[in-house]
């Protein structure tokens, strides 16, 4: 009678080691500050990428990807929840700044992030390096469906002495301050390895949340910021782009890691940004910068490599938002979402795969409270409105923006106003600084 038994439970074994290996392990880096084209692959001339040009190479590219808004918090939020930021209490903070308003507010298991869905399903979850949703203990990653937490708080951090914006020591193993010696890119990279290396009994998420090339601007081997010093001040384009060089070598050294561990074809790994680039950026043909809904404000790079699933070299016109990554990622490990949080991205594998071509989007961005923005994207056509009046822009003709159309276009014009209205009544009300 056992005999008979065993082949069946042989083949149910084999099975469940099959669907085990089916869902990749999932590494999610994103950028901070990083503009359109600071990669060489994008565009950026002064200086070269190499690691990051070979990931982009071994994918598909993103000629259209887009934040879910031009400022660390509520993108961020966007990709914890794969929902507009506005939906979400901590994406109304543009960003979360060291008051006491601020303090009191961050991410939390009520709205369900992707680690607690990936988690649920079955994935270790990690992540390594900025968090910027909450300076409170009960608004870690560690309440929020990480297994593992090694990073910092705050908006940005001394890259030397590990301080945060008001002198403080802020890095962090899970809810534990700790001490380390060493340029943060480099500690972050040296983790991620570490993390890939160990064993592991189930697939695994990574996400490597790199602060560079967020100021204060610092190279490898600088000296910390004086107390005097303002942190946006101090900058070159020389040192923007070492920092940018680094965070290549650091990507490098990940991607070796998955290699020397023969991971590479069952590893799903996706690149991008939070928003636009500062001072010493790059946005290509792009109008504005980080902190505006110009297009330079929001444009990313962006690119997806899945060995084996994804066809390698190839660039996509799709028009894709940071919550599509939290939807993609979802698609590929098999995870639902929360019914009760319906995502607002779309899962792009089948665009990647080329099981369906590009699709017409449809998205929103909200800016409150340093500046008073809005805009919506529709096709080929963006109604923009600032502080300098209100704008109708064919992203296709004009990708500048330089030319408005709303005189020529007056009823398109109206039509982008009434979507944008309908939507802004469907999230919620922005908050005063």
């Amino acid at each position: 009678m056992l005999r008979s038994f065993f082949p069946v439970i042989l083949v149910l074994l084999v099975l469940q080691a099959q669907s085990q290996t089916a869902r990749p392990n999932i590494i999610y880096i994103m950028a901070d500050d990083l503009g359109y084209a600071d990669l060489s692959c994008y565009g950026r001339n002064d200086y070269q990428t190499p690691h990051l040009d070979k990931l982009a190479s071994q994918g598909v590219k993103f000629m259209n990807a887009y934040a879910g808004a031009p400022l660390c918090t509520p993108t961020r939020t966007s990709f914890m929840t794969g929902r507009y930021p506005a939906r979400t209490p901590v994406g109304l903070m543009e960003p979360l700044r060291w008051g006491r308003k601020d303090s009191m507010v961050g991410l939390t298991p009520e709205y369900t992030s992707i680690a607690t869905l990936l988690r649920n399903n079955g994935y270790e979850t990690f992540l390594v390096g900025k968090w910027h949703l909450g300076f409170d203990p009960k608004f870690s990653p560690d309440k929020n469906g990480f297994d593992y937490f090694f990073g910092f708080n705050a908006g940005g951090i001394d890259y030397v002495s590990h301080k945060n914006p008001r002198g403080r020591p802020d890095l962090y193993e899970n809810e534990k301050a700790i001490t380390r010696e060493g340029y943060v890119t480099d500690i972050w990279r040296e983790k991620a390895v570490e993390i890939i290396k160990q064993k592991h009994s189930k697939p695994f998420f990574l996400s490597i949340m790199f602060n560079a090339p967020h100021w204060p601007w610092q190279a490898p081997g600088d000296k910390p910021y004086p107390d005097t010093l303002n942190w946006h001040k101090g900058g070159s384009k020389e040192k923007y782009a070492a920092m940018v060089k680094s965070m290549d070598e650091a990507v490098g050294r990940i991607m070796q890691a998955i290699d020397d561990e023969k991971l590479a074809a069952n590893t799903l790994v996706i690149f991008t940004s939070d928003n636009g680039g500062e001072e010493f950026s790059d946005m290509s043909m792009y109008s504005g910068m980080k902190e505006e809904l110009w297009e330079g404000g929001i444009r990313e790079p962006a690119f997806i490599r899945w060995p084996g699933v994804i066809t390698a070299g190839s660039n996509t016109q799709q028009v894709a938002v940071t919550m599509d990554w939290t939807a993609t990622i979802l698609a590929a490990a098999g995870a639902k979402p929360d019914p009760a949080f319906p995502l607002d991205g779309i899962n792009l594998l089948p665009i990647c795969t080329g099981k369906k071509k590009p699709v017409s989007r449809t998205l929103y961005w909200r800016l409150f409270q340093e500046v008073k923005h809005k805009a919506v994207r529709d096709g080929d056509w963006k109604y923009l409105q600032t502080e300098k009046g209100e704008f109708l822009f064919n992203l296709i003709q004009d990708p500048g923006e330089k030319n408005d159309q709303k005189e020529k276009e007056p009823a398109r014009f109206q039509q982008l106003k009434k979507k944008y209205s309908a939507w802004e009544k469907e999230v919620l009300v922005p908050v005063e600084l």
